[in-house]
């Protein structure tokens, strides 16, 4: 997986000078503030995991989440085209994460599986081996969909990605009219973790927050 797929920032850069054959075109990219909501622990996690709690916080000027319970604590943040997360283990136990089992679900309602970091574009759809993390220990992933990779063919061509929601215009007017219908939308990460053996579904839910920028010509 190319390098350039980590983006250490929370919102979109705005996009300008792009070139094409049929000459120079500007877009218009809309920056929003994405947070985590809600998270769906396992339903007896008052019982089993302890407390639960959501903590937002700023580290080099990047919006970050973290979720923290007995036995995980996962900080998140949202770059233009990913889900980036650091998983340390808080318990006793050896945790293992099913990549294959993971899925994501976007701003329309629809549902669709995810890659993470070393996994090839062209082999995006294949099976992914799980991960195992040790007690006490962490790992830093990130998860792209799937359905948001494409191959463009020809000299200037190769693999892309989209963005995790529609943000780009092709003029002022259609950013004035466009680009505030998102707020509000959510998109969910539904990640199962084994624990002993045990599978335990966490939901992650992201909330369109704030538009944080305006159209220039």
């Amino acid at each position: 997986m190319r390098r350039n797929l980590i983006i250490p920032i929370a919102t979109i850069i705005v996009l300008a000078g792009m070139l094409t054959s049929c000459g120079a075109f500007k877009s218009y990219v809309a920056e929003y503030s994405v947070g985590l909501t809600t998270v769906e622990s396992p339903s007896d996690a008052k019982e089993q995991f302890g407390e639960t709690k959501i903590i937002s916080f700023e580290d080099d000027g990047i919006n970050k989440y973290r979720y923290e319970d007995d036995y995980i604590d996962i900080v998140w943040y949202v770059a233009p085209k990913q889900f980036n997360f650091t998983l340390t283990n808080k318990s006793d136990h050896t945790l293992k994460i099913n990549w294959d089992d993971i899925s994501y679900v976007n701003t329309y309602g629809q549902v669709g599986r995810v890659m993470h970091s070393g996994v090839k574009y062209s082999e995006r759809n294949n099976s992914q081996p799980s991960s195992t993390i040790p007690k006490g220990a962490s790992i830093s992933d990130l998860l792209l969909p799937t359905d948001n990779v494409y191959y463009v063919s020809g000299q200037y061509g190769g693999w892309e990605e989209k963005y995790l929601y529609p943000c780009v215009y092709n003029t002022p007017e259609a950013f004035n009219e466009g680009a505030e219908s998102l707020i509000g939308k959510t998109m969910t990460i539904l990640m199962p973790i084994m624990i002993e053996n045990v599978q335990n579904d966490y939901t992650f839910t992201f909330n369109i927050d704030e538009l944080l920028n305006t159209a220039t010509k």
